[in-house]
């Protein structure tokens, strides 16, 4: 059984359908890429994964478990975690604070800070940077954070939206660096991401969404060469 089962899942934003029926899944241990236009129902595709927006039809199983009619905070507790895009950290609280909120289903205090001391040593900049206030990082530190932070609530699977977005190469390349690293530890990823190319360099498996519906899937390997991928996503 999939970790993560969406069939037939359609959602509207009032008259307007955005996700037209679509099907995938998600297995345990993969990093799975959702590439495609703005516009396609990618950010849709993770808001109703995680609760933000209703479907209309259709099922998200997350280990066995109906999700469609959960409320958000349930299902971070249930251990889905989102790195929204734009990052969306606390602005005015100090790192430290952003860290600790996003443990905030959590009780075992051993544990939290178990964990706090692996993120510092997967992020050294946070550590460095733990009492300032979060939004006076840069870009790439806020990236880090919002990362953080949803690793925080300890997840079985961590959604992430845009993770690259309006950041300069050399971040673009360490938050790729790190995606690989939380995957080469067990962690189970679905990627939204507008770089094509390096989202498919690093996923297992990826579907094309064309407006709100999925057009193409497969191996990463495989897509990566599709000739209509090419054209459409990775500029040749």
């Amino acid at each position: 059984m999939a970790m993560l089962e969406i069939k037939d899942l359609q959602v509207y934003y009032g008259m307007i359908q955005a996700l037209k029926g679509i099907s995938f899944e998600v297995n345990e241990g993969e990093v799975i890429a959702l590439i495609g236009a703005n516009g396609a129902g990618k950010t849709t595709t993770l808001h109703t994964l995680t609760g933000i927006l209703p479907a209309k039809t259709g099922s998200i199983k997350f280990n066995g478990t109906e999700l469609t009619k959960t409320p958000a905070h349930k299902i971070v507790k249930m251990g889905i975690a989102h790195v929204p895009e734009g990052r969306r950290i606390f602005q005015q609280l100090t790192v430290l604070d952003n860290l600790k909120l996003g443990a905030f289903t959590r009780k075992d205090k051993e544990g939290i800070a178990a964990d706090m001391k692996k993120i510092y040593e997967r992020f050294p900049r946070l550590e460095e940077r733990k009492t300032q206030i979060a939004g006076t990082l840069s870009g790439g530190e806020q990236q880090m954070l919002a990362m953080g932070r949803a690793l925080m609530s300890k997840p079985k699977i961590i959604v992430m939206d845009e993770p690259s977005m309006g950041l300069s190469p050399i971040f673009v390349s360490e938050i790729f660096d790190i995606i690989e690293a939380i995957r080469k530890d067990g962690m189970t990823v679905l990627l939204v991401e507008q770089n094509a190319k390096k989202a498919l360099a690093i996923a297992d498996r990826a579907y094309v969404l064309e407006t709100g519906r999925i057009t193409l899937s497969g191996k990463a390997s495989d897509l990566i060469n599709d000739e209509k991928v090419k054209k459409a996503y990775l500029g040749e």
